[in-house]
């Protein structure tokens, strides 16, 4: 069956917002996913490559996934708004994915400032019901970080996908943090040569498609 991709402009809190909405090649969708680009004023879109893998692994574990440019960004009306705003773009996303497909449960992926915008999301949202199934954050830039505090009081499952030279992210900084999330949690490293993840696209993909059918650790 081939691959069915749509575009579609998703009303945003600052207006209308650039998205594409793909299904998943084999069989009917098992849960829904939208997924975050990194940062609207360094070159992030809806089309980085990371983005792309982290959707298609999703894809290919039976997710349906939006990916969307945040405000400011290739069509997105509105301008930045320093993760505040982007959060809020984020999820009047996931309000208009899971409007399309109401009987799927649903999660939320992102990558850098993406990771950021998706942890503040789901977090905000543990305690509502339905919520996430689970936060999967690739390349965590432990220098922008999300408030500790949020981080460490979030029980939504949580999986990290990190290089292992990441230069925002590095090993030592973010196993000292994540040591201090809260459970569930998951941390998933990836020899690659940069925070991008290059030389390793494709296991990044398939470490997204694994993690995504597997139970988070408590």
């Amino acid at each position: 069956m081939a691959r069915r991709i749509e575009t579609y402009f998703v009303p945003g809190p600052a207006g209308r917002l650039e998205a594409l909405l793909e299904e998943p090649e084999d069989g009917e969708p098992r849960f829904a996913a939208v997924v975050c680009h990194p940062h609207p004023l360094h070159g992030g879109t809806m089309h980085n490559k990371v983005v792309f893998r982290l959707a298609r692994g999703l894809r290919r574990a039976g997710a349906v996934v939006l990916r969307f440019n945040f405000r400011g960004v290739g069509a997105s009306e509105g301008e930045h708004a320093h993760m505040t705003g982007e959060v809020e773009d984020a999820r009047a996303a996931l309000d208009w994915l899971r409007s399309r497909y109401p009987w799927l449960g649903f999660v939320l992926a992102g990558f850098s400032f993406g990771a950021r915008v998706i942890l503040t999301l789901g977090c905000q949202m543990a305690q509502d019901q339905p919520h996430p199934a689970f936060l999967m954050a690739a390349g965590f830039p432990t220098r922008l970080p999300v408030a500790a505090d949020l981080l460490e009081q979030c029980r939504t499952p949580k999986i990290f996908l990190q290089s292992t030279h990441d230069q925002f992210g590095p090993r030592e900084e973010l196993e000292a943090a994540y040591g201090k999330f809260a459970a569930p949690k998951s941390l998933i490293w990836i020899e690659s040569e940069d925070h991008f993840f290059a030389g390793a696209l494709e296991e990044l993909e398939e470490r997204a498609r694994e993690a995504a059918l597997m139970p988070v650790p408590s």
